[in-house]
């Protein structure tokens, strides 16, 4: 058993074992953000859970990378709607800001144009009045009546429906009214262009649907709530980095009696009839469960952990007509020297917005150009670098592995030629700089976070493919199965992932309605 080593200065987990607890057992797979929260809420609820997670650490996408000094943050760098990490503490009668320091970021980002305008995206209305009355003077009209169709649309998308299952046909004609009536049917970048005429403008409205996978130009403007999300709650950054809440949330799971089992792939979801009763773990090792929790890849739990996964909704024929999100090149890098110019979120824009996105997610074409996304903690948090020196993460969003990209062959090369534009723009003299250094691919989210065709977000978040057209949190085919994170209901970013492990308050039984699994067999199951 390989129970979590805890973090300096906190308890270590005490074992238990399900079949003598007492208590009904669920087993989450995979320990990303919506498998963790998903732990709190059940063992909030009574439940005993063990989550097996694939990795050497948890965090799933949100792992942690430390070398010579610096502390690097493998994927998500921003916290929107706080108070859904907030929440998770106070299930368990704690406060979060007792464990994890989260602070304000203003701005939210710094835009580079290719032609060297720029422009500084904030929460503070007057702010960002100046910043549109001194690019284009005449779209503030339109800003005022974008920014009250964002409220609107995150009061009904996130607000009503974010934690709300999706479980029938039914349940989607009811909204349906209300989604025409926000537009949802456009797309973000066609909502936002009947507000704005400037082409810049366009784009510094349009880019939000990228942080969680989807092209703008196809994205359901459903996803424009993003700004007024941003404006009410914030952009904010956890000191130290954003695993802190990782490590956080495991402290509330082993404090509820929950445990953590690292390096535990699994390699199937047992079943009885068509009811899910374990996991086996590539190991073969047998572990029962009540219930089962799929935090994984949603396309993978069927495709790769069901025995008979064609018999699913979406198995292998159902997923040849999905549509994917991007894939992403991440390169880390620390520096020994800082460069105070730099603020925390810096989006550098290259010479061709629609042209670009058509040949990541419609040609599958790595293109010459690109557009980055350049983060610097170190500008607010000097302990993840040592002194003097600067810890970066540069995302590039590239075509998914059904293009033909060899990443093998071409990472180098894309590096050094995504180094040499940060060294003509907001980093002089970079690659003499450069002292800690690594990379992650699309081939690597394949390998690592089981993502179909190394989509750096699962499925891509398009009209079609959202709510009830999404994976559901409830199995629709194996009863007592449930599902997690970017790939179901409501979607991809920490909010929504968040919101899935929410949603599960309303589909999981009560842990009252089980017998425990002890004395039941599993062996060969």
């Amino acid at each position: 058993m390989n129970i979590l080593t805890p973090p300096p200065g906190t308890a270590r987990p005490v074992p238990f074992d399900a079949e003598t607890a007492g208590r009904p057992h669920a087993v989450v797979i995979g320990a990303g953000f919506g498998g963790l929260a998903a732990a709190v809420r059940l063992g909030a609820r009574g439940y005993c859970v063990t989550i097996v997670e694939k990795l050497d650490q948890p965090g799933g996408r949100a792992r942690v990378f430390r070398e010579g000094g610096f502390t690097f943050d493998a994927g998500p760098t921003l916290i929107t709607a706080p108070q859904l990490f907030a929440e998770l503490w106070e299930l368990c009668g704690k406060r979060m800001e007792d464990d994890v320091a989260v602070v304000p970021l203003d701005p939210f980002y710094t835009i580079h144009f290719d032609d060297g305008e720029t422009f500084r995206y904030s929460g503070e209305t007057d702010a960002m009045r100046a910043e549109i009355a001194r690019l284009a003077p005449g779209d503030l009209a339109g800003y005022e009546r974008f920014m009250k169709v964002s409220e609107e649309i995150c009061r009904v998308g996130f607000e009503e429906l974010g934690h709300v299952p999706f479980a029938s046909i039914g349940d989607m004609l009811k909204v349906a009214p209300d989604l025409v009536r926000l537009g949802a049917q456009r797309s973000v970048h066609g909502l936002v262009s009947r507000h704005f005429a400037d082409e810049r403008l366009r784009t510094v409205f349009s880019f939000h649907p990228l942080l969680i996978g989807g092209n703008p130009f196809t994205a359901s403007a459903i996803y424009a709530l993003i700004h007024h999300l941003e404006k009410r709650w914030g952009v904010h950054y956890a000191v130290g980095g954003i695993n802190r809440l990782v490590s956080g949330i495991v402290g509330l799971i082993e404090g509820q009696g929950g445990r953590l089992r690292l390096s535990a792939p699994v390699e199937r979801i047992l079943l009885e009839g068509r009811r899910a009763c374990g996991v086996r773990l590539e190991s073969g090792e047998i572990i029962p469960a009540d219930i089962v929790v799929s935090n994984a890849d949603s396309t993978a739990t069927y495709a790769k952990l069901l025995p008979d996964a064609r018999r699913t909704r979406w198995g292998p024929a159902r997923q040849r007509l999905a549509q994917w999100s991007m894939g992403l090149f991440v390169w880390y890098f620390g520096t020994k020297r800082r460069y105070e110019d730099v603020g925390h979120h810096t989006i550098l824009l290259g010479p061709r917005y629609r042209e670009l996105l058509d040949d990541i997610f419609r040609k599958k074409h790595l293109a010459e150009d690109f557009s980055l996304y350049l983060h610097r903690p170190s500008a607010s948090d000097p302990s993840v670098a040592p002194d003097g020196h600067d810890a970066f993460y540069v995302l590039s969003p590239v075509p998914n592995l059904l293009g033909a990209t060899d990443w093998d062959e071409t990472a180098e090369a894309y590096r050094r030629k995504v180094m040499r534009r940060l060294e003509e723009t907001v980093l002089p003299g970079l690659s003499e700089e450069i002292v800690v250094s690594r990379l992650l691919t699309p081939t690597d989210f394949a390998r690592d976070y089981a993502s179909l065709h190394g989509a750096g977000f699962g499925l891509e978040p398009v009209m079609w493919q959202s709510a009830w057209f999404r994976p559901h949190n409830r199995s629709e085919s194996i009863e007592n199965l449930f599902l997690v994170g970017a790939g179901t209901h409501p979607g991809a970013g920490m909010p929504g992932v968040l919101s899935t492990a929410r949603v599960l308050d309303r589909v999981v039984p009560d842990p009252t309605q089980f017998q425990t699994t002890r004395g039941r067999s599993h062996a060969g199951r």
